[in-house]
C-alpha cells in the first residue's frame, strides 16, 4: 500500500477481486499473459482504486480495497465488471474473468492495515464467487443505498463460508451489462445432491433395493438394465437418496436423455457439478481433474441416449481417481471393464407372506387412491385390481398408466377392457417421444450449455445482454411450444383432433360435452390426453370434468387453425353455448323455470369465448342471441359495461359482413343495450338505444315485443330526472298494451309506475297497482325470482310506517333475490331493510346494512336509481340520531361484509311482531302475540296491510 493513503474506519466495506482460472489462463497465453494482467490491473485501478476506495494490497491478479461507503463500493465493482466486459482484449479466450466479493463490517485500521475477522469474511465471500460475478454479504446489501441506476441485488440464500461456523446470506449484483447465470456459490455447505424430488411415494422393491445397494457399495460402476417402463430411474434415484450421507462430495443426477450431441455429455455432467470451461482445455479434462480428489456418486440416467459418449466419460472418470462411483441406467450395457450389470425385475404380482398384497397391487392401490383424490379402492374392487396387475406383468409404467386410466374409468370398467390391454393403456402411443428441439436441433435443456461449447472451442460467446434476450425469448416462446409439440407429435389422429377441438372451450367440460363435441366414443382419445397431461381430469361427486391448461389451449387453438378446422369447431362450440344457455332457463321437465343467475355463472366463460368468435369470424346474429341469453346476468354481476362492449363489437361485425339481422332480434338487442347503458350510468346512450329499439320493434310488427320495449322507456327518463314524462310514458304503454291484449309484456312499465307513485307519495294507487301485478310477475319465469312486487310493496309499507308489512315483504324479496343470484337488486333490498331497522329502533344494524349495501353496490359499479336520494336522506337522519362517530364505526363494519354476510345480517333482523311495542297490534287494540316464526309474505290488500 502507498504510504499516506487514508484508511476508512467505522463501517468499512472490504472488496476482494481475482481472476478465475488465472493459472490456466497464464499457461494458455504464455508471454501474452503479462500484457493481459497489466491491462486488467489498469482497468481495475481506474474503476476501483481511483474512487474513494483505499487500495491495500495488489498481488498477482488480486486486489484488496477498503471503501467507507457500501453503495460506492458496489458502484465501483459494477463499473469495473462493465469495463472488463467491453474492453478490446487480444482474443476472446484472453479475456480475464474476474470475481469480486464485498463485505461490510466495523473495523479500525492500525499501522496501515486491518486486523479484523471482517476482512477474512470478505475474502471468503469473494472466494465463493465465479468469474464475472459480484457477490456481497447481507451487511453490505443492507447498507448499500442507493444502488447504482438499474441495479438490484438477488438473494442467493444462506451459505456457510469456509472457516466460519455461522451462515451468511449472499446477494448477487444484477445490472445491465453483467452476466446473470452462474453455478451455485462455492461455499462450504454446497448442496450435497441434486436428486429430483419425487411427487409420488415409492412402493415396494425392498429386496431389489437391498441387492442394488450391496452391489453399489462393492463396485465402482453398476449399470441397471431393463426395458422402457421397468422403473430403472425411479429405483436408482430412490437408492441414491439413501446414500447421500456416504459421499461427502455429493450424489449427482445427470439426465442424458436431454443430450442429443455426444460432445455435450461431459458438459452436462460439468454443469451439474458447477464447473465452467477453462480456456484452452477440454471440458472432460477439467471434469476428470475435479473429480479425481473427491468422493462422490454420479447417477447417469438413460445412458442409451448416448451410449458411446457415456462409456468414454465413465472410463475417464473411473481412471482419474478412486473416489468416484457411477450408477447408470440404460437399455444396454457399456461393456466396460469392472462394470456390474444388474437387470431390474418386474414388480412381484404374488401376495407376500402373511397375505399382504403384492408390490404390484400395492403400487396400483396407491396410484388409484391418488387418481381418485385420496379415496382408496373399496374392498370389492380387490379382485379387479389383482387381475389388472397380472395382465400387466407387474410392469411399473403400465401400472402407473392403469392408475391414470382410473381418472376416467372405474377399476371394474378398466378390468372389463383387459382383453385389449395395450389398446386400453397405449392408445395413441405408437410414436416414441423425442426431446423437444428448436429449428437448429437444440433441445431446451441444452440452451445453458451452448456458451460452454463455444468457449471450449475458442469461439466468442454472446454478450451478456444478447444472451439474456435470446434466453428470455427461448423460454417464453420456444421452450413451451417445443415442449407441447413433443407431446402433440405422439398423439394419434383422434386424440390430436380432440385436443384441437377442446381448445375452443374456455373452461372445464364434462364427459357428455366431450362426447357431444367428438360425436363419437371419447374414451380412447380422452384417455390419451389425460395420460399425457395435456388434459387434466378432475373428479367430482357428479363425475369427472376435463380441463386444459392455458398454454396448451393456446397451442391447440393454433393447431386448430392450421388444420383448417377452426370454423367448424367454433361454430359447434357456439351451438353448445347457445344450447347450454337455453337449458339454464328450463327445468328438468323441459318447461321454463324461475331464472337463477347462479345457473348462468358457470357458462359465462364459454359465452365469452363464443362471443369472441362471433365478433371475429362468426355470425353477429348468433352473437346477439348469445349475449341476450345473459341479459340480466351482465347487469346483476356488475358487468353492464362489458355487455355493452360486446354489443358494440357485434354491431361492427354486422357492418363488416353485411349480415341481415331481423328487426325483432335487433329490437331485443337494442333494448338490452339500453338497460346496460342505464346500469352503467350512460343515460344519453340509454335513451338513444331505447329509441332505436322502439323503431326496430315497430318495423317488426310484434305487439308484445313493442310493449316490452316501450315499457323500458321510463328508465332513461327517470335516470335523467324527467319524472313526470316517465310517469306519462308508463301510463301510455300500460293502456296501449291492454288494448292489444299484451298487458303481461308491459310488466316493467307497471313496476316503474309504482316506483314513481311511491316517490310522489301516491301510496294507495301504488299498492293497488302492485296487487294486480303480482300474478303477472309470477307468470314470468325470467322475472319472478326478482320479487320486484314484494320489494315495492315493502317500500310502500315503509312510507306508511307499517313495519310489519315492510319487514315481511322485504325479507321475501331479499331471500328470493339472493337465492336466485340477483345481486344488484339485493343491494336495494339491503338498503330498504336498513331503513326498516332504523325505524324499528335498531340503528346499529341499520348503519351496518347501509355500509354493506353501498360497498356491494360500488363493487358492482351500479347506479342507485330512483331510490338514491331516499337512501341518502335516511342515512343522514340515522347519522343525526347516532352521532358521527357511532354511525361511521358501524357503517365501516358493514362495508367489510360480503353480500352473503350482509344478507344474513338483514334476514336476522327481528320481526316487529316479536317486539313488546309492536305498532300493528297497538293500533288495532289487539293484544301483542307471543313470539312466533315470521309469517309468509303479507297479503296484498292495498299491497301491504
Amino acid at each position: 500500500m502507498t504510504s499516506g493513503v487514508h484508511l476508512p474506519s467505522g463501517w468499512v466495506t472490504f472488496v476482494f477481486t481475482d481472476i478465475e482460472g488465472s493459472t490456466r489462463l497464464a499457461q494458455l497465453l504464455g508471454p501474452g499473459y503479462r500484457p493481459v494482467l497489466r491491462e486488467h490491473r489498469r482497468l481495475l485501478r481506474d474503476t476501483l482504486a481511483r474512487t474513494d476506495g483505499a487500495e491495500l494490497l495488489t498481488e498477482g491478479d488480486s486486489f484488496f480495497i477498503a471503501f467507507p461507503d457500501a453503495g460506492a463500493a458496489l458502484t465501483a465493482c459494477l463499473t469495473a465488471q462493465r469495463a472488463l466486459a467491453t474492453h478490446d482484449w487480444p482474443a476472446p479466450e484472453a479475456a480475464p474473468r474476474v470475481r469480486m466479493g464485498l463485505h461490510t463490517g466495523w473495523a479500525e485500521p492500525r499501522d496501515g492495515e486491518y486486523a479484523s475477522h471482517e476482512v477474512h469474511r470478505a475474502a471468503r465471500v469473494a472466494a465463493a464467487a465465479h468469474g464475472g460475478q459480484v457477490l456481497c454479504s447481507a451487511a453490505t446489501a443492507r447498507l448499500a443505498s442507493p444502488l447504482p441506476a438499474g441495479a438490484s441485488l438477488l438473494d442467493l440464500g444462506l451459505h456457510r463460508l469456509r472457516g466460519f461456523d455461522d451462515r451468511e446470506r449472499l446477494f448477487q449484483l444484477i445490472a445491465p451489462g453483467l452476466e446473470r447465470q452462474f453455478p451455485r456459490p462455492r461455499t462450504a455447505d454446497a448442496v450435497a445432491h441434486n436428486l429430483p424430488t419425487q411427487v409420488t411415494s415409492f412402493v415396494g422393491r425392498e429386496t431389489e433395493r437391498a441387492e442394488l445397494r450391496r452391489l453399489t457399495a462393492g463396485h465402482r460402476l453398476v449399470t441397471v438394465l431393463g426395458a422402457g417402463g421397468a422403473g430403472k430411474t425411479r429405483l436408482a434415484v430412490e437408492l441414491a437418496a439413501g446414500m447421500v450421507e456416504e459421499y461427502p462430495d455429493g450424489v449427482w443426477f445427470v439426465d442424458i436423455a436431454t443430450v442429443t450431441d455426444p460432445g455435450l455429455v461431459a458438459f452436462a455432467v460439468a454443469a451439474v457439478l458447477g464447473l465452467r470451461p477453462e480456456p484452452g482445455r477440454r471440458m472432460v479434462d477439467t471434469l476428470v481433474e475435479y473429480a479425481a480428489a473427491r468422493r462422490m456418486l454420479i447417477l447417469l440416467d438413460t445412458c442409451d441416449a448416448q451410449p458411446a459418449a457415456c462409456a468414454e466419460l465413465i472410463s475417464l472418470l473411473l481412471a482419474g481417481g478412486g473416489g468416484v462411483r457411477v450408477l447408470a441406467t440404460s437399455r444396454e450395457s457399456f461393456g466396460l471393464p469392472g462394470e456390474v450389470v444388474w437387470r431390474i425385475p418386474p414388480l412381484s404380482v404374488e401376495p407376500r407372506p402373511g397375505g399382504a398384497e403384492s408390490d404390484a397391487v400395492a403400487l396400483l392401490l396407491a396410484r388409484t387412491a391418488a387418481a381418485r383424490g385420496g379415496r382408496e379402492p373399496a374392498p370389492v374392487e380387490s379382485a379387479d385390481l389383482r387381475r389388472v396387475v397380472r395382465q400387466l406383468d407387474g410392469l411399473p409404467l403400465a401400472i402407473e398408466l392403469a392408475a391414470a386410466r382410473l381418472r376416467v374409468l372405474s377399476v371394474g370398467q378398466l378390468a372389463e377392457r383387459l382383453d385389449d390391454v395395450l389398446g386400453t393403456l397405449d392408445a395413441g402411443r405408437d410414436a416414441a417421444p423425442q426431446p423437444p428441439r428448436d429449428e437448429l436441433g437444440w433441445t431446451g435443456n441444452q440452451q445453458d450449455t451452448v456458451d460452454l461449447v463455444a468457449a471450449s472451442r475458442g469461439n466468442a460467446p454472446p454478450t451478456p445482454a444478447t444472451r439474456a434476450v435470446q434466453r428470455s425469448a427461448a423460454e417464453r416462446h420456444l421452450t413451451m411450444q417445443a415442449t407441447v409439440t413433443w407431446s402433440y407429435r405422439t398423439l394419434g389422429p383422434r386424440a390430436a383432433r380432440l385436443l384441437r377441438w377442446l381448445a375452443v372451450f374456455a373452461g372445464p367440460v364434462d364427459l357428455p360435452t366431450v362426447e357431444w363435441l367428438l360425436d363419437d366414443d371419447p374414451l380412447d382419445p380422452l384417455s390419451v390426453l389425460v395420460d399425457k397431461s395435456m388434459i387434466l381430469a378432475e373428479p367430482h361427486a357428479s363425475g369427472s370434468t376435463y380441463r386444459m391448461l392455458d398454454p396448451i389451449r393456446a397451442y391447440a387453438a393454433r393447431r386448430l387453425a392450421q388444420a383448417g378446422e377452426e370454423r367448424a369447431a367454433r361454430d359447434r362450440h357456439l351451438a353448445w353455448s347457445t344450447r347450454a344457455l337455453r337449458r339454464a332457463h328450463l327445468g328438468p321437465d323441459g318447461r321454463p323455470t324461475t331464472l337463477s343467475l347462479y345457473a348462468l355463472d358457470p357458462l359465462a366463460g364459454e359465452v365469452r369465448a363464443a362471443l369472441r368468435w362471433c365478433t371475429t369470424g362468426g355470425s353477429a346474429r348468433d352473437g346477439l342471441r348469445l349475449a341476450g341469453g345473459l341479459d340480466q346476468w351482465w347487469r346483476e354481476r356488475g358487468l353492464a359495461r362489458e355487455g355493452r362492449l360486446w354489443l358494440f363489437r357485434l354491431y361492427g361485425r354486422m357492418a363488416e359482413t353485411g349480415e341481415h339481422v331481423p328487426d325483432a332480434e335487433l329490437a331485443a338487442a337494442y333494448h338490452m343495450h339500453s338497460l346496460h347503458a342505464g346500469a352503467d350510468g350512460e343515460f344519453a346512450e340509454e335513451l338513444r338505444y331505447s329509441q332505436q329499439a322502439e323503431a326496430a320493434a315497430r318495423r317488426a310488427g310484434d305487439a308484445g315485443l313493442l310493449a316490452r320495449v316501450l315499457a323500458g322507456r321510463a328508465a332513461p327518463l327517470v335516470d335523467m330526472g324527467q319524472f313526470a314524462d316517465a310517469e306519462r310514458a308508463c301510463r301510455d304503454v300500460i293502456a296501449w298494451a291492454h288494448e292489444r291484449e299484451v298487458a303481461g309484456d308491459a310488466l316493467f312499465a307497471v313496476l316503474s309506475l309504482a316506483e314513481l307513485l311511491w316517490r310522489r307519495g301516491a301510496l294507495a294507487e301504488a299498492a293497488e297497482l302492485l296487487g294486480a301485478a303480482r300474478p303477472v310477475e309470477a307468470a314470468h319465469p325470467a322475472d319472478r325470482g326478482r320479487r320486484s312486487v314484494d320489494m315495492l310493496l315493502g317500500m310502500v309499507a315503509l312510507a306508511r310506517g307499517d313495519l310489519v308489512a315492510a319487514h315481511e315483504h322485504l325479507l321475501v324479496a331479499l331471500r328470493s333475490r339472493m337465492s336466485h343470484g340477483f345481486h344488484r337488486r339485493a343491494c336495494d333490498t339491503l338498503h330498504a331493510i336498513a331503513v326498516r331497522s332504523a325505524a324499528g329502533g335498531d340503528p346499529l344494524t341499520a348503519a351496518r346494512l347501509f355500509g354493506a349495501a353501498q360497498a356491494t353496490r360500488e363493487s358492482l359499479r351500479s347506479t342507485p336509481g330512483i331510490y338514491g336520494a331516499y337512501w341518502l336522506e335516511r342515512q343522514a337522519a340515522l347519522r343525526r340520531e347516532m352521532g358521527d362517530v357511532a354511525f361511521d364505526e358501524a357503517y365501516a363494519q358493514g362495508s367489510e361484509l360480503g353480500l352473503e354476510e350482509a344478507a344474513a345480517l338483514a334476514l336476522a333482523v327481528e320481526h316487529p311482531d316479536l317486539g313488546v311495542d309492536s305498532t300493528r297490534f297497538a293500533a288495532t287494540g289487539l293484544p301483542t302475540p307471543a313470539p312466533a316464526p315470521a309469517p309468509a309474505p303479507a297479503r296484498p290488500a292495498e299491497g301491504c296491510c
